[in-house]
């Protein structure tokens, strides 16, 4: 049985090997695209290790990385700093410090379903007046720092976070409105995500930052990032809407049907039975949106905010390392590419653990 079972692995994996030997050699264009692949990967791979380890300076100052000519990670290192904090004070650093711990726990809880309680949600809540008096100051024998100064990472961190977590809610509204039996609704829902999805995000932007005032009373002039978040949070609301309404258009009728069976009402007919389902189904294209509000983050620089782009790319304003941008871009792609890579990795996850459940 065993020999059997080992001579079929054996014989599949040379049907395998010949089939792969076909793909990449089989005919004269295959080969040359296949030797070319792999000498443009080589030369590439040599390049950027020759770059950033052979020639690359660890030690000495900005006339020392441009005599060597490779990657200057001294400056990286310097300048670490400021590309994370932007123009925050640097006596109170320790502050968005610990709300990007706060904010990495927070996240991590969230991330394992045994987490899910009640208490959560709390904590949540909870922390939104934490987080602003930590970054604010003001109270406690805390410095105050004005909302111009808040820059970086944390400000990216709570653009994205807390604008798609307040957006969700007002999503999944607006979803069951467009699907809602009452003509007004359904129209009211349909007109507002159309609107919001016809326009980009920059012009929403825009407009928060210059309009939004005009509507409110002389005298009363919002926060400059209060309307940068509440222009993220009506443009996420809109796209996540037309995801979760078509998760629930993926729904079967049976469910709708068996749920009014045992006498549940709408409401809890829909947080108990179809939402969800409509969600589970929904995840790939949830954590797509989610990916890409985080990297939009970076256009609240139009109105003003200093989000981690621009912190990343401040430092070679400096005359002794202007030369280095490349080293900035690297930090910031480096950094844009392991949160998103891992939010893809956790969404990867969520998807096989829903599966498995719905299997037991």
């Amino acid at each position: 049985m065993a020999t059997s079972q080992l001579m079929a692995h054996t014989g599949g994996s040379a049907i395998f090997r010949s089939r792969l030997f076909r793909q990449l050699f089989g005919t004269p264009l295959n080969l040359l695209l296949t030797l070319g692949t792999a000498w443009s990967l080589w030369a590439l791979t040599s390049f950027l290790f020759r770059w950033a380890v052979l020639t690359a300076t660890w030690e000495g100052t900005g006339e020392t990385c441009k005599q060597n000519g490779g990657a200057c990670w001294i400056y990286v290192r310097v300048k670490a700093q400021q590309m994370f904090f932007g123009v925050y004070p640097a006596e109170e650093l320790w502050r968005p410090a610990l709300v990007m711990v706060l904010f990495l726990a927070l996240l991590t809880l969230s991330m394992f379903k045994r987490f899910w309680r009640p208490w959560l949600l709390g904590v949540w809540i909870a922390s939104v007046p934490t987080l602003y008096l930590l970054m604010a100051g003001g109270v406690l024998g805390l410095a105050p720092v004005p909302t111009a100064r808040w820059s970086g990472l944390p400000l990216t961190f709570l653009l994205a976070i807390f604008g798609l977590a307040i957006a969700f809610p007002f999503a999944v509204l607006l979803a069951l409105a467009r699907k809602s039996s009452m003509p007004v609704i359904r129209l009211l829902a349909t007109m507002y995500i159309e609107f919001i999805r016809g326009v980009p995000l920059i012009s929403l932007l825009f407009m928060a930052s210059v309009l939004l005032p005009l509507f409110l009373p002389a005298g009363v002039t919002p926060d400059k990032l209060l309307r940068a978040q509440v222009a993220i949070v009506m443009f996420a609301a809109a796209y996540i809407a037309e995801v979760i309404r078509g998760g629930l258009q993926a729904v079967g009728a049976g469910q709708y049907e068996a749920a009014k069976a045992l006498g549940l009402g709408y409401w809890r007919m829909m947080g108990l039975v179809v939402l969800p389902q409509a969600l589970s189904t929904s995840i790939p294209p949830l954590m797509n949106i989610f990916i890409s509000f985080f990297k939009d983050t970076t256009l609240v620089v139009i109105v003003g905010l200093l989000d981690f782009l621009w912190a990343v790319r401040s430092p070679y304003s400096d005359p002794e390392w202007g030369s280095f941008a490349t080293e900035s871009y690297v930090v910031a792609g480096a950094t844009y590419f392991v949160l998103c890579f891992t939010m893809s990795k956790y969404s990867r996850y969520l998807e096989r653990t829903i599966r498995q459940k719905r299997q037991h």
